[in-house]
């Protein structure tokens, strides 16, 4: 019985180290076995989170920057040449709306190793994206007080909503960035409904 027990414990642990033996060689396999492949497979997740953006959500963030910031400083004229309170309260909220959203857009391109643009480079040349205003605009504005620059404001600032729209609408349908495409739902809903107040302003 004895010999017996060691034959049978010699045979299983040879059986053992054969098998160990396998496992070790198919997971150190580099020429496309299974076991390679899957190992890939398993940490594929992780780096497709990491890069989850794409061009798009990028231009998004570059375009939105400028524009934000447009509309910013169109709203602080607001503060001392608007006659309106409802176009003064209005300038206010398009403020406290945007300049965290400029934060926040500045925030992604620096995780993404883009170029975040320079409140020098808003020169208003920036006109070619959608509702951008052109020097002569801005200059209208700046030089307008009382219910001209009421009106002024509010026909500019609809324009202005209207293409922050459209560069959102662009980015949702385009972008892979999911908290991007967030802000660009947030931004079509909250500016859709501040056109309308605009409107029903500018009919008064």
């Amino acid at each position: 019985m004895t010999s017996y027990r060691r034959a049978a414990r010699r045979a299983a642990t040879a059986a053992a180290v054969t098998t160990a033996a396998l496992t070790l060689a198919a997971c150190g396999g580099d020429n496309g076995s299974p076991s390679s492949t899957a190992s890939t497979s398993a940490s594929a997740p992780a780096s497709a989170a990491g890069s989850a953006h794409n061009a798009a959500d990028v231009s998004f963030a570059q375009g939105m920057i400028p524009h934000h910031r447009q509309a910013v400083e169109m709203a602080d004229l607001a503060a001392t040449r608007a006659s309106s309170p409802e176009v003064k309260k209005l300038a206010a909220e398009i403020k406290k709306a945007q300049d965290p959203e400029i934060k926040t857009l500045s925030g992604w391109l620096t995780t993404w190793d883009a170029q975040v643009p320079t409140q020098g480079s808003m020169d208003h040349s920036g006109h070619a994206m959608p509702g951008m205003m052109a020097d002569s605009d801005m200059s209208t504005l700046e030089k307008a007080s009382g219910p001209a620059f009421d009106t002024a404001f509010l026909k500019l600032m609809v324009k202005h909503h209207e293409g922050a729209v459209e560069m959102a609408r662009t980015e949702k349908s385009a972008g892979a960035d999911q908290s991007a495409k967030d802000m660009a739902d947030a931004i079509i809903t909250s500016q859709s409904a501040e056109i309308t107040r605009m409107n029903t302003l500018l009919d008064k």
